[in-house]
């Protein structure tokens, strides 16, 4: 070996020159953003496809077709048909009567065929009636009955009734798409806003177009009212317990250890347990709030306390060692000092695990709630818990299990008013963990 190869200058390497391993994880580092980014992209993806189906599909259920017709029954027309014995009859031939004079003022030559217009409107001629009962004076007056058509009707103006489609059945004629045609063209049909989907109640089997979920909202309240008065003390003074005062042995571990299992029970196996304790050993009344509150208080009481106890356990030791140094005793350290720590968790938590009740079904199907057509509201405070009542995931099923499709809409449409409700819970929740929310 010669001199000069034992005295070579071995060769330096600079950190501005990328070897070939840095090469590697850097690739490696590129190909998981990657990765992530289109993880992220694809679960937008479909969350905007859900979105846009839920909002196309439900869309219609907030409006209606209406049939205004401006009618004016003079005092002759009126003493005529109160004499006549069939008198709903004679009403419905007088507005079937200016119903066709509207459109031969407008030179439209289609006939008013009244078997077809009870298949547009239904039997009219009894509210026609009522209506001047209740209101002797607009006798010889113009008045605009708006009057809703059939979810037939409906369908036609929103796409899913056609004439290619359209079987001719006692609902409505193929013929009747001219008279709907002919009343649109004069402005006599015009769409509207439909408060009665927002306001009202389930109208039954036979009426889709007149179906509301505004009974069943009030139902979820006062349950909702059950689920929280019950399950934030309970939930939160058994964490405070389980975290700040119990004992650490085998005892406390087996409760641990139940409550994670009771969180992952499915939620019918609570409405079995509500079914047997609540209706048929304790004898409450079947299908009422106060019932389906307790099931959905069992339900959330797990996801609260294991909430809890998380936000417990994120507040600071030295909180607790300070607050005892400075001559505090156990309890005050952990109400004056770690609770309002905690807070925010813990109303995040509770938040969550009303807005989860408040989606869920399968309880609701074993304690009458699906069974029950909530035909109005309940009368006073104390009667919307014990009266038998639905709720908005209830109806929601009972709309999506029936034949006609026009209950579809309503479904659709009780989803959309779900997900407000379970959006602006979380919103609420996010603002008051922001607005609880201390730093140490």
């Amino acid at each position: 070996m010669t001199d000069a190869s034992m005295h070579e200058t071995p060769r330096k390497s600079s950190i501005h020159t990328i070897d070939a391993r840095t090469k590697q994880r850097n690739a490696s580092e590129s190909r998981f953003k990657a990765y992530g980014i289109a993880a992220i992209a694809l679960g937008l993806f479909f969350l905007v496809v859900l979105f846009v189906s839920i909002v196309r599909s439900g869309l219609p259920a907030f409006t209606k077709t209406v049939v205004e017709v401006e009618f004016t029954l003079t005092q002759e027309q009126f003493e005529q048909a109160e004499s006549q014995l069939m008198k709903t009859g004679a009403y419905q031939d007088l507005f079937i009567a200016g119903i066709q004079s509207q459109l031969d003022a407008r030179n439209i030559d289609v006939q008013a065929d009244p078997a077809a217009l009870e298949r547009l409107l239904g039997k009219i001629g009894g509210d026609i009636r009522a209506f001047y009962s209740e209101n002797p004076g607009m006798v010889g007056e113009p008045h605009v009955f708006g009057l809703s058509a059939s979810s037939r009707v409906d369908g036609y103006f929103n796409g899913r009734v056609t004439r290619e489609t359209l079987v001719d059945s006692r609902f409505l004629q193929a013929s009747d798409l001219d008279l709907v045609d002919a009343l649109f063209e004069a402005g006599i049909i015009k769409s509207a806003f439909n408060w009665g989907f927002i306001t009202g109640a389930d109208s039954g089997v036979d009426n889709p177009g007149g179906a509301g979920i505004g009974v069943s909202v009030v139902g979820s309240f006062f349950m909702m009212l059950v689920v929280l008065v019950l399950s934030l003390p309970i939930g939160v003074a058994a964490s405070i317990y389980l975290e700040e005062f119990a004992p650490k042995n085998r005892w406390t571990d087996l409760i641990e250890v139940n409550i994670s299992n009771l969180a992952a029970v499915p939620s019918i196996v609570f409405g079995i347990l509500g079914l047997a304790v609540f209706i048929q050993f304790m004898h409450l009344p079947q299908s009422a709030p106060l019932v389906g509150g307790l099931v959905l208080t069992l339900m959330t009481l797990p996801t609260i306390i294991i909430s809890t106890r998380a936000s417990l356990k994120s507040v600071p030791p030295s909180i607790r060692d300070a607050a005892l140094g400075v001559g505090a005793s156990k309890m005050q350290a952990v109400f004056h000092h770690v609770l309002p720590l905690a807070m925010p968790g813990i109303l995040t938590g509770t938040i969550i695990g009303l807005a989860q009740a408040l989606g869920e079904t399968a309880p609701l199907l074993l304690i009458g709630m699906v069974g029950f057509v909530a035909r109005g509201y309940p009368d006073g405070f104390v009667g919307g818990f014990v009266e038998p009542n639905s709720a908005m995931p209830a109806q929601i099923y009972t709309w999506a299990a029936r034949a006609d499709a026009s209950f579809y809409d309503k479904a659709w449409g009780g989803i959309i008013v779900l997900l407000v409700f379970l959006l602006t819970m979380n919103i609420i929740a996010i603002i008051l963990r922001r607005r609880f929310e201390r730093r140490w």
